[in-house]
């Protein structure tokens, strides 16, 4: 454990998080996504939802400020405009970090592409649908 530091966030997601450059993408994903199989680096965290992960990871890893979209969701198969709880519950998370962005949408199986090329998967213990989320990292700007 260390100060200030969330527990959710693990030596290998800390790891995968400072190893990122700008413009990776990481994506946090819930538990029925086939992420074994995706193709990226996975980290699991099981014991927590998608928005503790995603609080967690929003706590060090900045946005791509030169991006508008990088907080992309899941849409819902078969009605591109509903938006899940669970989406919501992102856009108030990442609206408290970066409030210069929003949560963005994709299509499944554009999204399931976008995720399986990104740099790295966090897997975690979520059970509600779409409860996917793919973060573009920005960078640190000196003070």
């Amino acid at each position: 454990m260390l100060k200030g530091l969330s527990p959710i966030l693990s030596p290998d997601l800390l790891w995968t998080l400072r190893a990122m450059g700008h413009g990776d993408e990481i994506t946090i994903v819930d538990a029925n996504y086939p992420a074994t199989s995706a193709g990226p680096e996975l980290i699991r965290i099981d014991a927590a939802t998608a928005p503790q992960v995603l609080e967690a990871i929003l706590s060090l890893l900045p946005l791509d400020q030169y991006d508008d979209v990088a907080a992309i969701s899941m849409q819902v198969v078969g009605d591109p405009d509903r938006r899940e709880p669970i989406v919501d519950e992102f856009e108030a998370i990442v609206q408290r970090h970066e409030p210069e962005h929003k949560v963005h949408s994709l299509e499944r199986f554009a999204f399931y592409e976008r995720a399986n090329a990104g740099y790295a998967i966090v897997q975690t213990g979520e059970t509600r649908q779409y409860g996917n989320l793919i973060l573009k990292k920005g960078i640190v700007r000196p003070a």
